[in-house]
């Protein structure tokens, strides 16, 4: 098995391609602490995808009320995340969105952002998906929300890899 357990993160985003952003922040901590941060976009974000929105359920009307500014997001992610390799399962979409977040906040990445992938052997990837399903059903995750996703993707990480052990 994997010890410790790495940071995971996930993004939710305005849509795909060019002129998405990110929408809200969640990451599952190595200790199993987790963060959650809807984000305020900024004047010039404007790309909005109402499949996107179906998916995660997330309105603009509820970024403008309720996200947190991009500079406060970016400090937090930074204070928490500092110095630790961050693990997505996106990583062609997540590095891009924070990018444009920590841009936006004139702030760099005290982190490193890989791909979850890596963690992974090719038996352990052709697993993956269907593992990570099952989790998400066994937990009675629903919602496509940044933090429950993270949550699901330590724990898939986690039971890939002691199923690894005990094969």
């Amino acid at each position: 098995m994997l010890q410790p357990l790495p940071a995971i993160i996930d993004v939710e985003a305005s849509g795909f391609g060019r002129g998405s952003y990110p929408i809200e922040i969640g990451f599952i901590e190595p200790e199993g602490r987790s963060f959650c941060s809807l984000i305020h976009p900024e004047p010039d974000w404007q790309h909005w995808d109402a499949q996107a929105e179906a998916l995660h359920g997330i309105s603009r009307a509820a970024l403008l009320a309720h996200g947190k500014p991009t500079a406060w997001v970016a400090a937090e992610m930074n204070a928490r995340l500092r110095g630790q390799t961050v693990y997505c399962d996106g990583w062609g979409h997540d590095y891009p969105w924070l990018a444009r977040l920590f841009d936006s906040a004139d702030l760099q990445p005290s982190f490193h952002l890989d791909d979850l992938r890596r963690l992974l052997s090719e038996s352990e990837a052709a697993r993956f998906h269907d593992v990570a399903a099952r989790v998400r059903r066994e937990q009675k995750i629903e919602r496509h929300r940044a933090s429950s996703d993270a949550k699901v993707l330590q724990l898939a990480l986690m039971r890939v890899k002691a199923d690894t052990v005990d094969a």
